[in-house]
């Protein structure tokens, strides 16, 4: 993959929009997972992208840095060059002031060639420093970006989870609510409170019993007893 693909990929992803994305989503669970797997995916390609871009950048400004030099170093040759056809000349030795002066040109036609190469390098350097800025910052923003997704998915698996467990209570509670045992202990009660009457009406009809028996023997002694009297209001014979 091209660094240009990578730039505009890594442009794409810090520019997305997480909530409208979840909000748009049939399963924001599993396109959470996606992302993070996109988000992942696209950090380590731009990494290795920002690495040659960099690698490529330290080399271009190496060279540049060797062209300035070597300009310098040419001129300083061209100059002593000159100094020395200067003072050839002024001690009479035309010829060999003009080899000096010859030498003085090639120092300078190099140095002008260094300069040229340096030059040139310029706006590679800066197009190449460019796209590693551009690299970085978004780099920096994917992966805030993947933090937030990471945060967003564990909160949402969370939030499942409870959801979840409350479902299955409320299932608990609605089956309970469907068999209500209260509803077989009331029943059982009833039953219970009928037994206890019938208990209790039956002890009162063998108390009646017994008492009615007791009536009627009150009733015999007094029919005795009246015949005890009649007798012996008999015995007695007329006054």
């Amino acid at each position: 993959m091209s660094k240009q693909t990578v730039l505009g990929r890594v442009a794409l992803l810090a520019r997305a929009n997480i909530h409208a994305l979840l909000d748009q989503a049939e399963d924001p669970q599993t396109m959470l997972d996606q992302l993070i797997r996109d988000y992942t995916n696209s950090i380590s390609e731009a990494d290795q992208a920002v690495a040659t871009v960099l690698g490529g950048l330290r080399l271009l400004e190496a060279d540049r840095d060797e062209d300035v030099a070597a300009a310098a170093e040419w001129g300083g040759k061209a100059l002593a060059a000159s100094r020395r056809a200067d003072g050839l000349r002024a001690a009479g030795s035309a010829a060999e002031a003009d080899r000096f002066d010859g030498l003085a040109r090639v120092a300078l036609e190099r140095q002008l060639r260094a300069e040229r190469e340096a030059a040139d390098a310029e706006p590679v350097i800066a197009a190449q420093s460019e796209v590693a800025g551009r690299l970085r910052e978004g780099l920096d923003s994917m992966r805030g970006k993947l933090a937030e997704l990471t945060a967003k998915r564990d909160e949402l698996v969370a939030r499942a989870r409870t959801a979840e467990a409350q479902n299955r209570m409320l299932d608990a509670v609605r089956s309970i609510d469907v068999t209500d045992p209260t509803s077989e202990l009331g029943r059982f009660e009833d039953k219970v409170r009928r037994e206890e009457a019938r208990a209790l009406g039956r002890e009162e009809l063998a108390a009646s019993s017994l008492d009615a028996q007791f009536e009627a023997l009150d009733g015999l002694a007094r029919a005795e007893e009246v015949e005890a009297r009649l007798a012996a209001l008999k015995s007695a014979g007329p006054a």
